[in-house]
């Protein structure tokens, strides 16, 4: 049922949004591309970011863990804010990318910290949160603290609790390891060292940042994009989720054969599509 939908949303996606949005191109950019400019905050690191002016919604786009504003994702959706004449703004967190500080300094508390500031500062007026992965997580927490910001979310990947959970489902002995260390070392296939390293510091705070044990505050419009074949983070986080938050507007797509990542031609497509029918949504709504 679920690859159905998926499936159906890919052929909508093929056959009207050209009718309708005869702009939105995902071959070559059309339109010039932002410029990197650094948000300063009184004794905090400065934020790089890139900016879109135009209408609202706008829309802002929040990174995975260790990830930056320069992947494929958050390029293809700027060329489409921009084909449509709506704001956008996508970001590197603090320690990441080229934003200043130090990635092993971060925590999920820090990174909250970056999307609110980003929300309060750089932005005007509604957005659709577009999290993936951890920025998925992030999106949750901003969505909370900030619902008259949060027009809607869309989930790619949702990371939420994910650190936390995984670490708590590890033997006792294992985990009684870790702490006698200090940290707690990952493999991964996402970057060169083939692997990533949390301290039991970081694990301790990212744990006061679950938000699947109880139910989610948010009545916001919210999709959750999410592949099968991730094996990063389970697609069920993303039905779990869907099920928590109070809005009774969710929907879950799941595609048959998408990776963690979603960044293929057509994962892209459906993330764009996704986002498209929430402008149109809330716009008409106005």
């Amino acid at each position: 049922m679920a690859s159905t939908l998926a499936r159906h949303f890919s052929r909508i996606f093929q056959l009207t949004l050209n009718v309708r949005r005869k702009s939105v191109t995902f071959s070559g950019v059309r339109h010039k591309s932002s410029t990197v400019q650094y948000a300063a905050r009184p004794d905090l690191p400065k934020l790089a970011y890139r900016k879109v002016k135009g209408k609202s919604p706008g829309v802002v786009f929040l990174p995975g863990f260790a990830s930056n504003m320069g992947g494929k994702k958050a390029e293809a959706l700027e060329e489409f804010c921009q084909s449509l004449g709506h704001s956008y703004l996508r970001f590197d967190y603090t320690g990441c990318g080229s934003s200043e500080g130090e990635m092993g300094d971060g925590t999920v508390g820090t990174w909250k910290r970056d999307v609110l500031y980003v929300l309060d500062e750089l932005v005007e007026g509604p957005q659709i949160l577009v999290g993936s992965s951890m920025g998925g997580w992030l999106m949750c927490l901003a969505a909370i603290a900030r619902p008259e910001r949060t027009a809607a979310m869309v989930g790619i990947s949702t990371a939420a609790d994910h650190f936390v959970t995984v670490y708590n489902t590890l033997p006792i002995e294992a985990r009684k390891e870790i702490e006698e260390k200090g940290q707690w070392v990952v493999p991964t296939k996402h970057n060169e060292e083939g692997s990533i390293t949390f301290t039991t510091e970081f694990l301790k705070e990212a744990e006061q940042h679950c938000v699947l044990q109880s139910p989610i505050p948010v009545t916001c419009p919210v999709r959750l994009i999410h592949g099968m074949k991730d094996q990063d983070v389970p697609w069920h986080i993303s039905m779990q989720l869907a099920e928590r938050v109070l809005s009774n507007d969710v929907d879950v797509i799941l595609r048959k054969h998408g990776q963690h990542r979603m960044a293929e031609k057509e994962d892209i497509k459906l993330i764009v599509y996704t986002i498209d029918d929430l402008i149109d949504k809330l716009t008409t709504l106005v």
